[in-house]
C-alpha cells in the first residue's frame, strides 16, 4: 500500500440521507469530473436517517471548495466537513494474512502486541491478524511483516471525525444545509 497521502489529500466528511443510491450518486460525481478518491468509507450514523461518507480526496487536481460545491448539487447531501489532520481522529482497519510457521509465530504475535493488534484466524502455517490505527502506523506494520510472507490483505480506508473540543479551534465546516 502506499505511504501516508501527502498535504495534497483532505478528508471530507460528508452526512447523506441513509438512502438507496446515494452513494453511487456520490462515487458517480468524482468519476464524472475525474477527480481521484485516495479512500472512501461510508456507513450510517448514530441517526438511522443518516450516513456518513469519508472520503480523502486528491485536490491536486481541483480546488477542495470546487469538489464541495459539486456534492452540493445532490439532493442528498446534508453537510459537508473538511476534516485537517490535526483537528481530526482519522484511523483506518486492516485485516492481513501472514505466513507463519512455529518458528516464526512468536515474532508475529509480539508485533502484533506491541502495535495493539490481535490475532482473528489462525491456520497451520499462517495467521490472519487485524490492527486498527492510523494509515502511517498500518503501512509501517504491513513493510513489518512483508518478510514473513503477506499471503493476503485488505484494508478498509480512512474514516475520521472530528476530535472532541478541548478549547482548540473547530473544524472547518465548508458548507452546511443542516447544522
Amino acid at each position: 500500500m502506499a505511504a501516508a497521502p501527502p498535504a495534497l489529500h483532505h478528508t471530507l466528511s460528508v452526512l447523506v440521507e441513509n438512502k438507496f443510491g446515494v452513494l453511487a450518486r456520490v462515487s458517480g460525481m468524482f468519476a464524472r469530473r475525474g477527480y481521484n478518491i485516495f479512500s472512501l468509507a461510508v456507513a450510517p450514523t448514530d441517526d438511522e436517517r443518516f450516513s456518513r461518507i469519508t472520503v480523502v480526496i486528491d485536490a491536486e487536481q481541483t480546488s477542495v471548495e470546487q469538489m464541495v460545491k459539486q456534492l452540493f448539487k445532490l439532493i442528498n447531501v446534508v453537510k459537508i466537513t473538511e476534516l485537517s489532520p490535526a483537528e481530526s481522529v482519522e484511523r483506518e482497519l486492516l485485516l492481513l494474512t501472514v505466513r507463519a510457521n512455529a518458528s516464526e509465530r512468536g515474532q508475529v504475535i509480539e508485533l502484533l502486541q506491541i502495535l495493539g493488534g490481535k490475532i482473528v484466524d489462525v491456520g497451520h502455517e499462517t495467521l490472519t491478524v487485524m490492527l486498527a490505527d492510523t494509515p502511517s502506523k498500518l503501512d509501517d506494520f504491513e513493510e513489518l511483516m512483508r518478510p514473513f510472507g503477506i499471503t493476503e490483505l485488505q484494508r478498509t480506508g480512512r474514516v475520521a471525525l472530528p476530535k472532541l473540543d478541548k478549547s482548540a479551534a473547530r473544524p472547518r465546516n465548508v458548507l452546511g444545509k443542516v447544522g
